[in-house]
């Protein structure tokens, strides 16, 4: 049987990511929401880094990535803070589905990651 290991959230329930059997999947949200749609985007995506890391994998094993933010008006500045973070090889960008929800105190963005572990 493979161990599950968790990343643990600062939510009482929720764990910000798990690894089993050789993927991880990770979720994050910004850790100021006093910022607009790019800055929180950037601070989600370093959470993102920061949960992939304690789970044994990094950025460069994505396999899919779910956005979802508040305004889909604003996905342009989304999606430019993304391709800073991903970078230009085409070979290591995963699968990425962006969708319109509602969310919860300030929070302007949320990203649900699955990646491969090594």
């Amino acid at each position: 049987m493979f161990p599950i290991q968790r990343s643990a959230g600062h939510i009482p329930g929720i764990s910000w990511g798990t690894s089993y059997n050789g993927f991880a999947w990770a979720v994050a949200v910004a850790t100021d929401k006093e910022l607009d749609l790019y800055g929180q985007t950037v601070s989600t995506l370093a959470e993102i880094d920061r949960v992939l890391g304690e789970l044994g994998t990094d950025k460069t094993r994505l396999l899919n990535a779910t956005v979802y933010i508040t305004d889909m008006q604003l996905r342009g500045e989304m999606h430019r803070a993304w391709c800073e973070w991903i970078g230009d090889d085409p070979q290591r960008w995963p699968q990425r589905a962006c969708v319109g929800v509602d969310l919860y105190q300030k929070a302007l963005v949320e990203m649900v990651m699955i990646a491969a572990c090594e």
